[in-house]
């Protein structure tokens, strides 16, 4: 009876301390910086089902357009400090840009 407890104590003690290096390992959501007229990582590579996250550093307004022509996502403008972000559910890569300054373009690529 004394080792069925010890037992049980020391299983709950390996999963809170599992659960615990988890959380602390855990992988940050991608996100996207936008940046002086760029989309920083110019490109990136998800699983499906991730959320991924632009923030707009620059002084000026931009957006993130997708440029296929059924757009999937495209964000309103987006001022300093503001996000956008989109989840990409389905494998494939999606090239985007910004509709207000189309030079800016990035790709996530989901597989």
């Amino acid at each position: 009876m004394l080792r069925t407890r010890l037992a049980a104590l020391c299983a709950g003690a390996l999963l809170t301390a599992t659960v615990a290096v988890g959380a602390a390992l855990g992988v940050a959501a991608p996100q996207v910086t936008i940046d002086n007229f760029t989309f920083g990582p110019k490109e990136i590579t998800v699983s499906p089902g991730t959320t991924v996250t632009w923030l707009n550093r620059d002084d000026i307004p931009h957006t993130v357009t997708d440029a296929a022509e059924t757009k999937t996502f495209a964000s309103a403008p987006l001022d300093t400090d503001d996000s956008y972000s989109h989840l990409f559910a389905t494998p494939g890569t999606y090239h985007y840009f910004c509709a207000l300054h189309p030079h800016m373009q990035g790709t996530i690529v989901v597989r």
